[in-house]
C-alpha cells in the first residue's frame, strides 16, 4: 500500500440521530487483512440498514467498520497476502462489512463479484446488498414451487426491484404492492405481473383471487403480518426482512399451524463470512450471467456525490425513490 494515500474522505456519523449527524471527513485508509481485497470505490448503495445503524439501532458486528456503507462497486488496488482468484485492477462489486461510503474500503475477497458484462461501475454498484439478501432468503437452497406466486411488498424499492427481476426470471407469478400508478408501471416494466396499489386495494383479497402466494417478502411489518398470514396458500413462505410499520404486533398463529406456514427472516450483516462466500459463489453461478442475457438489469434512482450522503439518507426515508440510490465518491 505504499503508493496509496494513508488517509481518505469518508461519511461519519457525530452520533447517533437524523440524516444531519452525517458528514464527510478524513480518515485512516483501511488496511487490507490477509483475506481480503482494498477496492478504490467507484459507487457505494444506500441501504435500508444504514438508516438503522444511522439512528442508533443496528450497531455494527465485532470486528466490522463502524461507518457506513454495506455496498460497493469499484477497482482492486491491493491484495492481502492469501487472496487468490482476484488481481489488481480487476473491476468487481462488494458486499461490505461496512465503511462503504468512502474512496476506500477492505472487503473480504471471497465476497466480492465481477462487474456483470456490459454493466458500468456505477450502476453494478447497487446490487450487492439486494442480491445476496433477496437470493440467501428465497432462492439459495430452496426449491421453488412449480408456477409459484410471489408477494412482494415494497416493490419499487431497491429489494423490491430486485425479488421482481429475481422472481420473473426464475418463473415465478410475482405480485407486488406500490404506492401510485408511476410505481405499478415501474414494476410491471421489471417483470411483475401483478402491480398492487395498496391504498386503493386489499392486497389480501387480491392475492387469495389469484389462488394465493406461495413466497412472501416482506419489509413492512406491523399490520401486514397478520395479513400476509392470510394471503398465504398451505405450505407458503413468508419472509421477514424489515419492519418499516413496527415488529410488535397481537397476532392469532392458528392459521399458521393450520396452513402449515414457514414464517422466516434475517439480518444479512450479522451472518457468517462463510455463508456470505457460499452465497457469492452462488451468484456467480445462477444469477450473474442473466445479466449479459438481458434478464436482470441494475435499477438505479440516483447517484450523488459523497458530500450528499444526507441528501441520499432524506430521500431514502421519504421512499420517493424507484430503485437504488448510490453515492460516488
Amino acid at each position: 500500500m505504499t503508493d496509496l494515500p494513508k488517509t481518505m474522505r469518508a461519511v461519519v456519523m457525530r452520533e447517533p440521530g437524523g440524516p444531519d449527524v452525517l458528514h464527510v471527513a478524513e480518515i485512516e485508509t483501511p488496511e487490507p487483512r490477509s483475506q481480503d481485497v482494498l477496492i478504490k470505490v467507484t459507487a457505494a448503495g444506500v441501504n435500508g440498514p444504514d438508516l438503522v445503524q444511522r439512528r442508533g439501532h443496528y450497531p455494527p458486528p465485532e470486528g466490522a467498520s463502524p461507518h457506513l456503507g454495506l455496498e460497493v462497486s469499484g477497482v482492486v488496488v491491493a491484495l492481502g497476502a492469501d487472496v487468490a482468484g482476484w488481481a489488481l485492477g480487476d473491476r468487481v462489486v462488494a458486499l461490505t462489512n461496512g465503511g462503504g461510503y468512502a474512496e476506500y474500503v477492505a472487503v473480504d475477497a471471497a465476497h466480492c463479484l465481477p462487474v456483470p458484462e456490459g454493466l458500468d461501475e456505477i450502476e453494478a454498484a447497487g446490487l450487492p446488498e439486494t442480491y445476496f439478501t433477496v437470493w440467501s432468503n428465497v432462492f439459495h437452497g430452496h426449491t421453488l414451487p412449480k408456477d409459484g406466486t410471489f408477494l412482494i411488498h415494497g416493490g419499487a424499492g431497491g429489494i423490491g426491484s430486485t425479488a421482481i427481476q429475481l422472481g420473473h426470471a426464475f418463473g415465478l407469478k410475482v405480485l407486488t404492492t406500490v404506492a401510485d400508478a408511476d410505481a405499478a408501471a415501474f414494476v410491471t416494466s421489471l417483470g411483475a405481473d401483478t402491480a398492487i396499489n395498496f391504498k386503493d386495494e386489499d392486497f389480501v383479497a387480491v392475492t387469495r383471487e389469484a389462488g394465493g402466494a406461495d413466497i412472501i417478502l416482506d419489509i413492512i411489518g406491523g399490520d401486514y403480518i397478520a395479513r400476509n398470514i392470510k394471503a398465504a396458500r398451505h405450505d407458503a413462505r413468508i419472509i421477514q426482512l424489515a419492519f418499516n410499520a413496527g415488529s410488535k404486533v397481537e397476532l392469532n398463529l392458528m392459521p399458521v399451524m393450520l396452513k402449515r406456514l414457514s414464517y422466516t427472516g434475517s439480518t444479512l450483516r450479522s451472518r457468517p463470512d462463510p455463508f456470505k462466500a457460499e452465497v457469492a459463489s452462488s451468484l456467480r453461478e445462477q444469477v450473474w450471467p442473466l445479466f449479459p442475457a438481458g434478464r436482470l438489469k441494475p435499477v438505479t434512482h440516483a447517484a450523488l456525490p459523497l458530500d450528499k450522503a444526507q441528501e441520499a439518507h432524506e430521500l431514502m426515508e421519504s421512499a420517493a425513490h424507484m430503485g437504488k440510490i448510490l453515492l460516488t465518491p
